[in-house]
C-alpha cells in the first residue's frame, strides 16, 4: 500500500536567498495576519474571503505546481519550510492550499495528460481553482480500494454515481477528483480504480452540509454525492482506466511529509504558548517555570519536537533526491503526528484550568491537532505499513 515514490530534481528550484526572502515574508503574513484572526475564525467557522485571495497573492496555492504552469514548483524541502511556518497559525488556513500543493495538483502533474495540465494547473497555482480529492466513502476509509462509487462508460463519456464523506475543501472546491470503480470487480494492483476530474458545478455534483467537527474550524468538509454525473472521457485523469490508485498511491509520501510538517509547525506554536505562560504565572511567589515538573514536560516536548523536525527535513531531502521513502515516510507522518498530541497534552497540562478552558489558545489547538492521528492514514495504517515493509525488506535480505 505504500506505492511508489515519485521523483523530484535534486537541485533547488529557486536559489537559497529567495527562498530565504519568501519565508520571511510567509512568517510575517502568519503572524501578523494569520494569528490575530484566529479566534474570530474559530467563531464564525470561516476563513475570511481577503484572508483568501492574500494567500492567492502569495502564491501559496500553487507551491509545488511545476515553474512552467504558473506555479512556484518547490521541492519537497523548501515545501515543508512554508509549511512549517504557516502552521504557526491555527490549521485551518493550510487546510485550504493542502489538496492544491498535494494530490490536486501532483496527480495531473505525474499522470495528466497535456491538455488536463494546461487546462488545471495555472489556475490551481494561482488558486482560482481549490481543489478537492474525493476518496473515502461512508463504507471505505482505510481500505480506500474498497470503494463504491462507480464510473461507467457510456460513448465517449462516463456516468458517475456514489456518495463521498469526509471531504476536505469541498464546500470551497471547484475541482474534485473523484475516485471510483470502473470494473465491478476487485483486481489485482487495484487496477478497478480509476480517477476522474470532475468540476464542482457538473450537473448531478451536489455537496452535503459542512461537517460539525472536534476541531479545525473554518477548514470545510462535506459529503459529496454524484447523481448520473457525466463527464467527458477526457477528464478520466490520464486517459488511461485503472490507474486511479496508483496514482493516489504515488503522491502520498509527499502528502505525508506535508502532515508531518504542518504536524511540526503546530507543535512549535503549542510550545511557544507553553513557555510563555510558564514563564508569566506566578504560583508560591514565583513562575512556574521556575519548577523542575514543568520544566520536564517543557523539556520533553522540546526534545519531540527537534527529533520531528529533523525526521522531516532528512526524509524530505532525500525524496528531493530521487530516493523511494515510502518506509519513511510512513514513520514521519506517525511519530510527527502522535508528537503533537502529546505536545498539546502537556501544553495544557501546564496552564492548568486556564487550559482547559475554550477561550484558551492551547484548548483550540489540542482539538485541532487530534485528526493529524487520523487523515492521510492513521497511526495504525502507518503502523501495518511500517511492519509489513520491515518483513518483506527482510526476507529479501535488504534489512540491515
Amino acid at each position: 500500500m505504500s506505492g511508489q515514490t515519485m521523483k523530484e530534481s535534486v537541485a533547488p528550484t529557486l536559489d537559497k536567498e529567495t527562498i530565504a526572502q519568501f519565508r520571511e515574508t510567509v512568517r510575517r503574513f502568519t503572524r501578523e495576519r494569520l494569528v490575530p484572526i484566529e479566534e474570530q475564525v474559530a467563531e464564525s467557522d470561516e476563513v475570511p474571503e481577503e484572508i483568501i485571495q492574500e494567500m492567492r497573492d502569495l502564491g501559496l496555492f500553487g507551491l509545488t505546481v511545476p515553474q512552467e504552469h504558473g506555479g512556484l514548483g518547490l521541492t519537497s524541502p523548501e515545501e515543508i519550510e512554508i509549511v512549517t511556518e504557516l502552521c504557526w497559525a491555527s490549521a485551518a488556513f493550510r487546510s485550504l492550499i493542502g489538496i492544491n500543493l498535494g494530490v490536486g495538483s501532483q496527480g495531473i502533474v505525474h499522470e495528466g495528460t497535456e491538455a488536463q495540465k494546461q487546462e488545471w494547473l495555472p489556475r490551481i497555482a494561482t488558486g482560482e481553482v481549490i481543489t478537492s480529492f474525493a476518496l473515502t466513502e461512508p463504507d471505505s476509509g482505510s481500505d480506500a480500494a474498497a470503494l463504491r462509487t462507480s464510473a461507467v462508460r457510456d460513448g465517449d463519456t462516463y456516468i458517475l454515481n456514489g456518495t463521498k464523506r469526509y471531504i476536505t475543501n469541498s464546500p470551497y472546491a471547484s475541482l474534485i477528483t473523484v475516485m471510483a470503480r470502473t470494473e465491478p470487480e476487485r483486481l489485482p494492483g487495484n487496477r478497478h480504480v480509476s480517477a476522474f476530474l470532475v468540476p464542482a458545478d457538473t450537473p448531478g455534483v451536489t455537496i452535503g452540509r459542512k461537517d460539525r467537527k472536534m476541531g479545525q474550524a473554518g477548514a470545510w468538509s462535506a459529503d459529496v454525492i454524484l447523481e448520473n454525473v457525466r463527464v467527458p472521457a477526457t477528464a478520466l485523469l490520464g486517459g488511461v482506466e485503472g490507474r486511479g490508485f496508483k496514482t493516489a498511491m504515488s503522491v502520498l509520501d509527499r502528502g505525508r511529509l506535508n502532515v508531518a510538517a504542518v504536524c511540526v509547525g503546530q507543535a512549535k506554536r503549542i510550545q511557544h504558548e507553553a513557555v510563555k505562560y510558564a514563564c508569566e504565572r506566578l504560583q508560591f511567589g514565583k513562575p512556574i517555570v521556575e519548577f523542575q515538573l514543568v520544566q520536564a514536560m517543557l523539556a520533553d516536548s522540546q526534545a519531540d519536537i527537534l527529533a520531528a523536525e529533523s525526521l522531516v527535513q532528512q526524509t524530505a531531502n532525500r525524496l528531493a533526491a530521487g530516493e523511494r521513502v515510502s518506509l519513511e515516510a510512513s514513520c514521519v507522518k506517525m511519530f510527527a503526528s502522535e508528537m503533537v498530541g502529546r505536545v498539546a497534552d502537556r501544553a495544557v497540562q501546564v496552564h492548568g484550568a486556564a487550559g482547559y478552558m475554550r477561550d484558551s489558545v492551547v484548548e483550540r489547538f489540542y482539538r485541532d491537532v487530534r485528526v493529524f492521528r487520523i487523515y492521510e492514514g492513521t497511526t495504525q495504517i502507518q503502523q501495518t505499513i511500517i511492519g509489513k515493509t520491515l518483513a518483506r525488506q527482510f526476507q529479501a535480505g535488504d534489512f540491515a
